[in-house]
């Protein structure tokens, strides 16, 4: 079997058995790379030759002493939101098109110390806004399933590279839903740890509140390998959480889910579900039945006002973060102004995509003086309500089951135009953010056009384990994980 072909956990038993070198697996997924990237897209900046010099050093130390760590000559793609020291973080925003981090983000940092390659930072939506990939100022990336579809977003780059075999495993981040969507639309797992987790530190900030770093992978047992580095307190970050963190591979000897009740929300299979979402999503609890879990119907009211209350906390906070860029401190500064305000003004002009301009807008707007109760108040009390229906419902069941998407992807430019068409991809992830609970999308069948549906499963804070679990015996319970694209 091809290098390229192999999960994290798969490849990473090869390289600690000593079967293949650092070299053998940079040089597998450089030559997949030339393959598939120029149709795919998936990398913003690709770091190839980096990841063979560190490969080589690896190969070279291990000759006298071979003891490896779990990450340790992985190849990786990081989303290119978060900072790599010495490595363009552009946040697919003119804006930020030349600037290089001075420091390593808290995961990044966790990840140099077990020895991981990193291959490029990946594509996304302009500062992580949108769920296609299309609001990139580089230009979209595209879904490894059907190039002429979307691969999700906003971390699309990262889950087409994962589904493309461009690289192992990778790093996205999740502020309503960016990490799960792009991975159903993609047929990959994507998995929102709970807010406070895993730290943000070094993650451009788009919601603060809302923001959480996590991984895309190829299989359940490959998400716990990589939460297991990345998870932990950072004194950097001060929503981070001191909690302790167990070893998540451990959770996934169970293949079954007996003794666990499995609440279906009625309100996630409402009008606007497509029929085969519905279907796969309904079979899918049907296994988890099966394997001995107990399904039960939930109510969830509040999840109606979700979306409205979502796009006036990120955008506001979204407004307060994106001030920082006005051409002084760092980035794209206008040129031949003449004055200090134009400076600022033609800067965030000629660097910000529409997008971006369009939710910046909307945030200043509900924090300004006389709608900031009226729409930012209202809107934390909404989310505070939504907390409460979580908590309600995870007071009679273990897990949720839910669709990830309300269609399977859609295609290029079928919504680029009509925005509130777009952030509707959204609605039924959007509420995992608001309430800081876990969440992990795992492929549950295809459409009939052959395009992935992800299934959604939501735990209780910091039950990550539990989370996997269930994660783990639906996806060792089906065939899907093992099907893979044929890009042509």
């Amino acid at each position: 079997m091809s290098l390229h072909k192999l999960t994290l956990h798969e490849l990473k038993e090869k390289f600690t058995k000593g079967e293949v070198t650092a070299r053998d697996i940079v040089s597998a997924y450089s030559l997949r790379i030339n393959q598939v990237e120029p149709k795919v897209k998936a990398y913003i900046t690709l770091v190839k030759e980096s990841a063979m010099a560190q490969a080589e050093a690896l190969d070279q130390k291990l000759k006298t002493w071979r003891r490896t760590m779990p990450l340790m000559g992985m190849p990786l793609a990081i989303k290119d939101n978060i900072c790599t020291e010495g490595v363009l973080t552009t946040c697919a925003s003119r804006i930020l098109g030349a600037f290089v981090p001075p420091y390593d983000a808290t995961v990044i940092a966790r990840l140099r110390g077990q020895g991981y390659l990193l291959l490029g930072k990946t594509n996304l939506d302009e500062f992580a806004m949108g769920s296609s990939t299309e609001n990139s100022g580089f230009g979209p990336s595209r879904n490894p399933w059907n190039l002429s579809r979307v691969p999700g977003g906003s971390s699309g780059g990262s889950a087409a590279a994962v589904a493309a075999d461009e690289c192992v495993a990778a790093l996205g981040s999740d502020t309503g839903g960016s990490i799960r969507q792009p991975a159903a639309c993609c047929g990959v797992v994507g998995l929102k740890p709970t807010y406070g987790r895993v730290s943000r530190s070094g993650l451009v900030a788009f919601a603060s509140s809302l923001d959480q770093i996590g991984p895309i992978t190829k299989d359940v047992t490959d998400a716990a390998m990589l939460l297991n580095v990345i998870a932990g307190h950072d004194p950097l970050d001060s929503t981070s959480a001191d909690v302790p963190v167990p070893d998540y591979t451990k959770a996934l000897k169970k293949k079954d889910v007996k003794k666990l009740k499995i609440g279906l929300p009625k309100e996630y299979f409402a009008e606007g579900l497509d029929q085969e979402v519905e279907q796969a999503v309904r079979e899918a609890a049907g296994e988890l039945k099966k394997l001995g879990g107990e399904i039960k119907d939930v109510a969830l009211p509040t999840t109606g006002a979700a979306i409205a209350a979502y796009y006036l906390i990120a955008t506001a906070e979204a407004s307060s973060n994106l001030a920082r860029y006005d051409g002084v401190k760092y980035g794209l500064r206008s040129k031949q102004t003449k004055d200090l305000l134009e400076m600022y003004m033609k800067t965030r002009q000629e660097g910000f995509g529409p997008e971006v301009k369009r939710r910046i807008m909307l945030g200043t707007y509900a924090l300004s003086a006389g709608y900031y109760e009226a729409y930012y108040g209202k809107a934390q009390a909404v989310r505070t309500l939504i907390r409460r229906d979580f908590e309600a419902a995870f007071q009679e069941v273990d897990l949720l089951v839910t669709p990830v998407m309300p269609t399977p992807a859609f295609k290029l430019g079928e919504k680029i135009q009509d925005p509130l068409q777009m952030y509707l991809s959204d609605i039924y992830t959007i509420s995992a953010n608001l309430a800081g609970i876990p969440a992990i999308s795992v492929p549950c069948g295809y459409s009939k056009a052959g395009l992935p549906i992800g299934l959604q499963i939501l735990g209780r804070p910091f039950e990550e384990e539990t989370l996997l679990r269930g994660a783990h015996a639906y996806e060792q319970a089906t065939g899907w994980r093992a099907k893979r694209p044929n890009i042509r």
